[in-house]
């Protein structure tokens, strides 16, 4: 359309001017074809502003790639380079040179930072590359991405292994293996796990996953200490270089109170790294019947099965009750909605009003609208009228709660779930315990930690999986630890005491900053921070140090800073409408560095993942040999970027001194040569 009003402007403006040529010819104008351009020109000037008011310009930009360098900074680099950290500083420098020319480089550390005087400062405790590799499909994922270069020695101690992480990275990853990657003699404990609260007189288990490099012929007890006493041991005996095992350790919860537990494993000779020879663990023993009510749309077998869980457990008591008959949720601890907010009765404003720790269970007759109303772990998007079969599989990555050894093998026999179609995807900050084994990998089990918590399982069935298992290995005891570790989840994260404490963990480094958050319920369970509440922290030399929370929306917190390592005792206090209420509990600071958690460089990791992202490893002594694989990398390629802007040619001033000036030219000329 554009070019038609601009050849209309042309013809116009050429009619014009001949017209012009032949009038000043006639009258013997010395240049008849100047003032005839001069006029034609005015015209075409002057009729743009008339026919095409607004031009478009389209401008081309080509963008170079994009390669991000990410440099671990962490502490274990500084030992794994030792006297190569000059040379390898130079190497690394040359490489990002090579490629400053033909590719937009951006350098980070793993923190993000991007000054180019922190990269090669290795001073940080921890390492998580899941998150940096994150940051960059975050930042550079929608841009013209052509390869991250991950420079590290592989030992992460932060996040998710980077190795199961889903990214939808589509540029290459190239890994640069820093360090030694020889083994060395190291027996350390990787992992501990247990339950954060636990009932009294209950049985409960400790486990700890013993990890052991070149220390054949060793053999020793295990310890699980508490105040200096042993109280339990599990001998290991390692026969080969490379042993991994879990170990257990049962224990009777026989006092109230919390309980800080010690696992030591005794040094094997010639081991160096001993800092990684011990873990800490602290379980709540509460003495307390905990009443848990099961509401349910209508009868169903799932129902029984979760009944039948539960009763097992002396600290719980259940309650069933149909929709058209459920008490008032006041006096539970734990609520369990079978289909519940459901087409027929829609209970989610009792939900929200009481705060409760809620499991849903999705079915045929769920109501989408109103759970989604509630603080779902989920986004879903169902139609609860049709139904698909889903099989189950156990997520390795999830680490809320403890579940028994064999969970992956169960799985693999389970049936399906029944779930509704549709699309269901968890929310950033849930955790899934169990997804679907294939295809998509919609979640089937997600637990959600919170100020209440929830959980959900997006489909029917519960009940032929607590058959299948006993089918298949004559115990219903997998099934039934997931219903009840699930309940004990919600109920441990579910707390009506009127004031308390929540430390995010109860075990430190010494280099991180321990932080705080306070909770004050009113009458009705509501937060609030009308009042002020103290703090006091007693070191076991009985030093105090005083603190004051600092009020946060409608809770409160507070950052202590960096501690020593040591055992610490707390107390707070508030005065709220007259009554004084209180909270302690005790935490501990270990200086056991994060980074001297393992030994050695991890190549075979680095060397999997760059397999998984389509790059290449190379050792960090031929670093510089990176800039020919990038270069020579074909579908690493500039991007050609076409803008078209709309501009109105009013907004141009010098556009009407234009016209002015050729219009003032041609009246000029015609004055002079009559004139003469």
């Amino acid at each position: 359309m554009q070019v038609l009003l601009w050849a209309i402007a042309i013809i116009l403006s050429a009619g014009a001017a001949w017209w012009v040529y032949r009038a000043d010819k006639k009258r013997g104008t010395p240049y008849p074809w100047l003032t005839a351009a001069l006029r034609g020109v005015v015209v075409f000037l002057a009729l743009l502003l008339l026919l095409a008011p607004v031009i478009s310009i389209t401008s081309n930009e080509t963008q170079k790639p994009v390669v991000v360098f990410v440099q671990d900074n962490s502490s274990s680099i500084n030992t794994a380079l030792g006297k190569d950290s000059s040379a390898y500083q130079k190497n690394t420098q040359s490489l990002i040179d090579k490629l400053s020319g033909d590719y937009k480089v951006i350098t980070w550390n793993l923190n993000g930072n991007t000054s180019a005087d922190s990269l090669f400062r290795y001073t940080t405790q921890s390492t998580d590359i899941s998150k940096a590799l994150e940051n960059v499909q975050e930042y550079y994922g929608a841009q013209n991405l052509g390869a991250v270069v991950l420079a590290t020695d592989g030992k992460y101690n932060q996040g998710s292994n980077p190795l199961f992480q889903q990214l939808s990275l589509q540029s290459p990853l190239y890994t640069v293996g820093i360090g030694d990657s020889s083994r060395q003699k190291d027996l350390r404990i990787a992992q501990v796990y247990s339950n954060k609260t636990v009932s009294l007189n209950s049985n409960f288990e400790i486990r700890a996953d013993i990890i052991a490099t070149l220390c054949n012929g060793y053999s020793n007890n295990i310890q699980l200490t508490e105040d200096g006493q042993t109280i339990a041991t599990t001998p290991i005996s390692i026969n080969n270089n490379q042993y991994d095992r879990t170990i257990s350790f049962s224990i009777k919860a026989t006092k109230a109170g919390l309980h800080h537990y010690t696992i030591v494993a005794p040094t094997a000779d010639g081991e160096q790294n001993t800092a990684n020879n011990r873990r800490d663990v602290f379980v709540e023993v509460v003495d307390e019947q905990k009443k848990i009510l099961i509401a349910a749309a209508a009868p169903h077998p799932d129902i029984k099965a979760i009944q039948e869980a539960l009763s097992a457990l002396e600290s719980y008591k259940v309650t069933v009750a149909m929709a058209n008959e459920i008490p008032s949720l006041q006096d539970y601890k734990v609520v369990i909605l079978h289909q519940l907010p459901s087409q027929f009765l829609n209970n989610s404003r009792d939900i929200t009003t009481m705060r409760k720790a809620a499991w849903y269970i999705l079915g045929s007759q769920t109501n989408p609208a109103a759970v989604m109303q509630l603080s779902s772990p989920v986004q879903m998007s169902i139609n609860p009228l049709a139904s698909r079969d889903l099989y189950p599989a156990y997520n390795a990555a999830f680490n809320n709660f403890s579940v028994p050894q064999n969970m992956q093998a169960v799985m693999d026999k389970m049936p399906p779930l029944s779930v509704p179609q549709g699309t269901i995807q968890a929310k950033p900050n849930a955790d899934v315990l169990f997804r679907q084994r294939d295809g998509e990998q919609q979640p089937l089990w997600v637990l959600q930690q919170g100020n209440p918590s929830t959980a959900i399982t997006t489909g029917e069935g519960i009940w032929r999986w607590r058959m299948y298992e006993y089918k298949n290995f004559n115990t219903h005891n997998t099934i039934d630890e997931c219903i009840r570790q699930t309940v004990s989840f919600l109920a441990a994260n579910s707390n009506e005491k009127p004031f308390y404490i929540q430390l995010s963990k109860y075990v430190w480094s010494d280099q991180e900053n321990i932080g705080m958050n306070a909770y004050l319920l009113n009458a009705t369970n509501q937060q609030v921070n009308n009042a002020d509440v103290q703090l006091v922290i007693t070191d076991t030399s009985g030093r105090k140090q005083n603190f004051s929370f600092e009020k946060s929306g409608s809770s409160y917190r507070l950052n202590t800073g960096i501690w020593a390592a040591g055992t610490y005792n707390y107390a707070a206090r508030a005065v709220y409408n007259g009554t004084t209420y209180t909270a302690a509990g005790s935490f501990v600071v270990e200086h056991m560095p994060l980074e001297q958690m393992e030994t050695g460089a991890d190549y075979s990791m680095l060397y999997t993942l760059a397999r998984k992202y389509n790059g290449g490893f190379v050792p960090a002594a031929s670093i510089t040999s990176l800039a020919d694989s990038i270069k020579k990398n074909t579908n690493i390629k500039p991007v050609i970027q076409s803008n078209i802007q709309s501009v109105p040619l009013v907004d141009w001033k010098w556009y009407f001194l234009l016209i002015l000036i050729f219009a003032v030219a041609e009246w000029l000329l015609r004055k002079y040569w009559l004139a003469q």
